[in-house]
């Protein structure tokens, strides 16, 4: 129509007005990996680029090329995105892709489990506003990139002690854990982060008692302190059927105040409990 044509012309004569200082400044061209995945990470230092590749993409890329999928983040953006496959809404680990430099790991938002416990968790740092800068080692070329498979000194030593536990009591029913006992409550505590830091360890499970003191240490040995996450887990031991779930939550290490504190437990979907706590101290060495 007549209108439509004046619409475009007008486009066009703005177009034409603007610096083009400003249109590289808001366009970025996206696009999906064409040829072999390593071409794909070959970036024009004059321009920057949005590259899309899928989990698995990404795990074969990581595999061997690593420092290439980094420096490649130092000056463009990379999405990852769930396999078609997860039509229950799975999720993978996030930190794949945080380790690499990504700056768009995408999830499916609406399932739960430990993924997104993680990502909870990660963007609790800098406050919970939604944005977490990356990482200085991850912006480095020189003396050179960072290799995520590469094994380093430990920086920063974390020890984590678990007091007590309290508040079941209060957010499950009488019966929710154990039909004619009191639970049985175990800890988890650990960490996540790159594959050299990655571990879980657990306690010993307190028998019958709604207000479990395990008084027990944990120490990990951190080498890339700037993107851990600590986690924890507490669960009821079952010995004839799967372990219940008794609350979970995850907490940035570079957030993590030295002394003792009362740390909120969460559900399954990342909702935190009203009463459920964990007495825990932080020690870094």
């Amino acid at each position: 129509t007549d209108e439509d044509e004046d619409d475009e012309e007008e486009e066009q004569k703005m177009q034409q007005h603007l610096a083009p200082q400003y249109k590289h400044l808001i366009t970025i061209k996206a696009g999906k990996p064409k040829g072999t995945l390593l071409d794909a990470l070959q970036s024009d230092p004059e321009k920057v680029r949005r590259l899309s590749l899928s989990e698995q993409q990404l795990a074969k890329l990581a595999d061997h090329h690593g420092t290439e999928i980094v420096r490649f983040t130092q000056r463009n953006l990379l999405r990852i995105y769930p396999k078609g496959t997860r039509v229950t809404s799975s999720n993978y680990n996030p930190f794949l892709g945080w380790v690499h430099g990504a700056q768009m790991v995408a999830f499916n938002m609406q399932g739960y489990g430990r993924a997104l416990w993680l990502m909870h968790g990660f963007y609790k740092a800098n406050g919970g506003c939604g944005y977490v800068k990356k990482p200085d080692f991850l912006m480095q070329t020189d003396p050179e990139v960072f290799d995520p498979k590469k094994s380093l000194s430990p920086k920063k030593t974390l020890k984590v002690k678990v007091y007590m536990g309290d508040g079941w009591r209060m957010d499950f029913t009488q019966t929710h854990f154990d039909q004619y006992s009191p639970p049985d409550f175990y800890a988890r505590v650990g960490i996540a982060g790159v594959p050299a830091d990655s571990v879980m360890k657990r306690t010993r499970a307190i028998e019958d008692n709604w207000v479990p003191v395990w008084e027990e240490d944990f120490t990990f040995k951190l080498t890339v302190p700037e993107i851990a996450l600590l986690r924890v887990e507490v669960h009821e031991y079952d010995m004839s059927e799967k372990d219940d779930f008794g609350g979970q939550t995850v907490l940035p290490v570079s957030d993590l105040i030295p002394g003792i504190r009362a740390v909120a437990l969460h559900d399954r979907k990342g909702i935190k409990l009203n009463n459920v706590k964990l007495l825990m101290r932080f020690e870094f060495e």
